[in-house]
């Protein structure tokens, strides 16, 4: 078996931990970001204190010293596991195998930090993961495998990434492990049909409510949980999730309330409505004022039907 160097966070990292271990590998050390005070340990952090694997824990991996901590040229291949810091090529090419890293999206397109919201905000109802060696761009290495998932009408960023894409990733992973293992050359990403879309921030998730619904449906989905699409109602930003598309055509000015009941609050589009199931609410100081259900939070308002949001 193979000595592994893991990078990675979350429960995906914890998850690939395990399958490595279950394996028979030894992972010489597992890394990912700092602590943060007052949060619980990451996941992948606790799972390897439980597992009696070293722990790396650094914000960054620039300074000389990285290399010397994590010891990479020690490693048959380096695991990068759903890492969001840049992990420089002199570490993750040291390993004798080189690294692999995985990606939520069909590279080569949607690459970049936020490729799960981007499928879902322009639309695609056909995604997947790749695994591929790093290079010195930006998801451009080549590929080691791939998997297509679909994605569903109605599914959110979150949604779509636990119940679709979590469980394949990690079994993806692993394949790609043996792959690299067992020198399987990896194949060069084609540049046509390439794409690349910047992290998705507020600067991104404001609601136009002249859209189309189903523009608008893509958006908040693409944006749930994080950012969270967004509008304005008075000196409140409202945060969208949990959002359908009820059948029938607009019939009131885009962002007038429509309905609000047990199943959401409902919002004129462009050409037709948007239902969502959960708000948040945060003041102008920036003040958290309510979260939850849609009904309960637009009362908590004063939002009812007639009212117009975004203006």
């Amino acid at each position: 078996m193979a000595k592994i160097l893991l990078f990675g966070q979350a429960k995906f990292g914890a998850s690939v931990l395990q399958r490595l271990l279950e394996a028979g590998h030894e992972v010489t050390a597992a890394s990912m970001p700092p602590d943060k005070e007052g949060r619980p340990l990451d996941p992948l952090k606790s799972a390897a204190l439980e597992a009696g694997v070293r722990t790396v824990q650094r914000k960054s991996y620039k300074p000389p010293e990285a290399f010397d901590e994590l010891a990479p040229d020690q490693a048959d291949l380096g695991v990068l596991a759903f890492v969001t810091q840049i992990i420089p090529l002199s570490i993750v090419d040291a390993p004798a195998q080189a690294s692999i890293c995985f990606h939520p999206s069909l590279l080569p397109a949607y690459r970049g930090g936020s490729a799960i919201a981007w499928q879902l905000i322009k639309g695609e109802t056909r995604g997947g993961v790749t695994l591929f060696r790093p290079d010195e761009g930006i998801d451009t290495g080549p590929i080691y495998v791939r998997r297509e998932i679909r994605i569903g009408p109605d599914e959110s960023a979150g949604s779509y990434y636990y119940g679709s894409v979590f469980d394949i990733a990690v079994d993806a992973t692993m394949e790609a492990v043996d792959a690299a293992l067992g020198g399987r050359v990896p194949v060069p990403q084609e540049e046509a049909g390439a794409s690349y879309d910047p992290l998705c921030t507020d600067e991104h998730a404001s609601v136009d409510w002249a859209a189309p619904a189903e523009t608008v449906h893509n958006l908040v989905r693409g944006c749930d949980p994080s950012p969270g699409a967004y509008t304005v109602h008075g000196n409140h930003t409202l945060r969208l999730y949990g959002s359908k598309r009820p059948s029938g055509a607009a019939t009131a000015e885009p962002g007038t309330v429509v309905s609000v009941s047990d199943r959401g609050l409902e919002v004129a589009a462009g050409d037709g409505t948007v239902a969502f199931a959960k708000l948040a609410a945060r003041s102008q100081s920036g003040e958290k004022t309510a979260k939850g259900p849609a009904a309960e939070v637009a009362q908590s308002l004063s939002i009812s039907e007639g009212v117009r949001l975004g203006v």
